[in-house]
């Protein structure tokens, strides 16, 4: 077992975190497929407003892999097909029945699934769907079945704020999580790599006792739970073909079920956080499910934003909007809706800061429940150093940023673009003091890279 102890980073102190127990959501009266949350690919729709479904049944596939699908989570109806600009697919919205009907997939022993072929896993993986719980980096993609990785890597534990417990997602699904390792186990060429966190000392049998992987630990900050970040530790992606996939705790389970089961089980455990939350904890609902049926009463009145992800990296949605696929982290916090008279001139005893900007920042211990105030605006991008500071990997962050803007593929890549995604320069844009959209600049060059370099 690796021991790895990184120092850069920062954990964000907010005030929001959830109790360590899970409760069952009320079922969901709608559940949504959203297709643009799966990134690299093009979805053709195989289903129409009004049509029955299975779970488990085919709503959508890969334009051009076929045999690449995304299937309905819940037994029920097509409510809506939801488009966006230039009739972009966003939504494929389902009214779930009290029926329970789901396709069947062949049911598989817990001892046998370490010894089936590759072929045989991709073929269930690819027709329930769940294939598509798999990102395939460099890129930060939906994963190609057409690709055999090298590795494929699991973070066991979760460092962004107000996250998810992931001992609290494993809880009775011991046995499942097992066999998505074994499933995983099949799909890689090398190795598949589990790191867990280091700084904890009660660690669940199903990650500390795991077959049929590498252990590794990992301690330190935010963003020592990112999979990026322990993929640079690790083994790190050399070149644009040296492909690894990555997956998370849930997604492995949502597998182990698929074969132990022979059915689509949607089954997931999220965590209801954020300063906005009555009463913050983790639920049991299911994949898709309406933010409504989780919220439930249990949020502050007045504008508040819903975030499906963390504080960091989420997406925005609405009370009426639908989980993703991917996070385990509903987030919901104060809606900036009125600027702040003279704010920079107050002490700010009470304002989160990294640095000491206010003297909150030497108040240990404290805790904070800020909005969505930028606390400024956009500035000239300079070298301060602060990206260095929160960024736990062998690459210069600032000149890496400034290629980017100035299109030198070269310089990208050697400057370490294919490792990263935007996960792992979040905290940089959370500590930048230019106001920069670090993340968007990421994106925008793994997305040049990609098709022009």
């Amino acid at each position: 077992m690796a021991d790895f102890r990184l120092k850069e980073g920062y954990d964000i102190p907010l005030i929001g975190e959830p109790a360590d127990s899970v409760s069952a959501a009320p079922r969901p009266s709608t559940l949504a497929l959203k297709p643009s949350e799966f990134r690299g690919v093009k979805i053709r729709l195989l289903v129409d407003e009004g049509d029955v479904v299975k779970a488990g049944s085919p709503l959508g596939c890969v334009k051009n892999r076929e045999q690449q699908v995304f299937t309905a989570p819940m037994a029920g109806t097509v409510k809506a097909v939801v488009r966006g600009a230039r009739r972009t697919l966003m939504e494929i919205v389902i009214k779930p029945d009290e029926a329970s009907d789901a396709v069947s997939f062949r049911q598989h022993d817990a001892v046998a699934i370490s010894g089936l072929s590759r072929d045989v896993v991709l073929e269930q993986l690819l027709k329930s769907g769940l294939f598509n719980v798999f990102q395939q980096r460099p890129f930060g993609n939906v994963a190609d079945p057409g690709v055999t990785p090298r590795s494929i890597f699991v973070s066991a534990f979760d460092t962004a704020p107000l996250a998810a417990d992931t001992a609290l997602i494993v809880r009775g699904n011991e046995a499942a999580f097992q066999a998505g390792l074994d499933v995983a186990s099949r799909l890689a060429s090398g190795k598949v790599h589990l790191s867990v966190d280091g700084r904890r000392f009660d660690l669940p049998k199903a990650f500390s006792e795991a077959n049929n992987v590498e252990l590794h630990r990992f301690s330190g900050p935010h963003p020592a739970g990112c999979v990026g970040v322990q993929i640079h530790h690790i083994d790190p992606i050399k070149h644009r073909r040296d492909v690894v996939w990555t997956t998370t705790v849930q997604g492995l389970i949502l597998i182990g079920r698929l074969f132990l089961e022979g059915r689509y089980v949607p089954d997931i455990t999220i965590a209801l956080s954020g300063s906005a939350v009555t009463a913050p904890q983790h639920y049991r609902t299911v994949v898709g499910a309406n933010i409504a049926s989780i919220t439930n009463g249990n949020v502050e009145h007045g504008e508040l934003r819903y975030i499906s992800g963390d504080v960091l990296t989420g997406t925005t949605s609405t009370p009426d909007g639908h989980l993703n696929m991917k996070p385990s982290t509903l987030t919901v916090i104060p809606e900036a809706t009125e600027s702040e008279f003279l704010g920079w001139a107050l002490p700010g005893f009470g304002r989160l800061s990294k640095y000491r900007t206010y003297p909150s920042a030497v108040l240990g211990g404290k805790k904070f429940a800020p909005d969505t105030k930028l606390n400024g605006g956009h500035r000239a991008f300079v070298a301060t150093g602060y990206y260095e500071q929160v960024l736990p990997m062998d690459i210069y962050p600032m000149y890496l940023l400034k290629s980017i803007l100035a299109q030198d593929f070269d310089e990208m890549e050697g400057l370490g673009i294919l490792e990263v995604t935007e996960e792992e320069f979040a905290l940089c844009e959370y500590a930048c003091p230019s106001k920069v959209n670090v993340q968007q600049i990421i994106r925008d060059g793994l997305d040049l890279v990609e098709y022009d370099g």
